[in-house]
């Protein structure tokens, strides 16, 4: 897939964006994305996906020209980011990114769209996208928001500044923090703990907490559990926490 590779271990799905020098976001990245992600929602044997960059970039923003020279108008380059990153938060199985070094503009808004972030202190997290006389069209000023609040959230658009690895952890930006060299292995650690829990449970409440901000997300919740309550994994599930032992999904 241009602009990205995929490789997998086990159960999980690895999507390394692979655009150097700087791992800019361009047409072509965001094409092998999308197909990398169908493949994800479709292969049943992953159960997880784990996004990273290089080990030096995760991504540096969006490569505004190559979208304007394939002819995108700047609104057809919006929709088509904002469609790709949907893709990624509707996955329907838990995704986790492994930050390293720069995580700026579209690439802090790809990140967002993940379920989970781990980077390590050094890492850099912005949407600089003020200081070229624009604003994020990924959707960063409505995801980083709701996951951070509007006052930080606030700051770092308004003020197009970056910050570093330790401050977007205590921010609730990043979910948890390790050595550089340490930050991929830690991003898959973490995504293997959510992939040994039960599939259908996992999607169904990462769906719920991203609707967590909408009128009815207390029916949402109530009509999931009543609908999980009734299928083999809950079976499962309750019957190994009786026998003692781990279930089996």
């Amino acid at each position: 897939m241009s602009g990205v590779k995929v490789r997998r271990d086990g159960g999980m799905m690895t999507i390394a964006i692979d655009n150097p020098p700087v791992n800019a976001i361009s047409r072509a990245v965001l094409d092998g994305l999308e197909a990398a992600l169908d493949e994800a929602r479709q292969d049943t044997g992953v159960r997880g996906v784990l996004l990273i960059g290089s080990e030096q970039i995760f991504a540096a923003g969006a490569d505004i020209p190559s979208f304007l020279a394939g002819g995108l108008t700047p609104e057809q380059a919006s929709r088509r980011g904002v469609d790709v990153f949907s893709a990624l938060e509707a996955l329907p199985k838990p995704t986790v990114a492994g930050i390293l070094g720069h995580c700026l503009g579209g690439g802090l808004e790809l990140a967002l769209a993940a379920d989970l972030r781990v980077a390590g202190e050094d890492a850099r997290f912005g949407q600089p996208e003020v200081h070229l006389g624009i604003i994020p069209g990924w959707n960063g000023t409505v995801r980083l928001p709701r996951l951070i609040g509007q006052s930080w959230a606030a700051e770092i658009i308004l003020t197009g500044s970056p910050i570093d690895g330790r401050r977007a952890y205590e921010m609730g930006l990043v979910n948890r923090l390790a050595r550089a060299s340490e930050v991929w292995d830690t991003a898959a650690n973490l995504l293997r703990e959510v992939m040994a829990q039960s599939g259908e449970a996992v999607g169904r409440a990462k769906a719920l907490v991203r609707q967590s901000f909408q009128a009815d997300a207390a029916d949402r919740e109530r009509q999931a559990l009543s609908e999980l309550l009734l299928g083999p994994d809950a079976a499962e599930g309750m019957t190994a926490f009786i026998e003692r032992r781990r279930p089996r999904y």
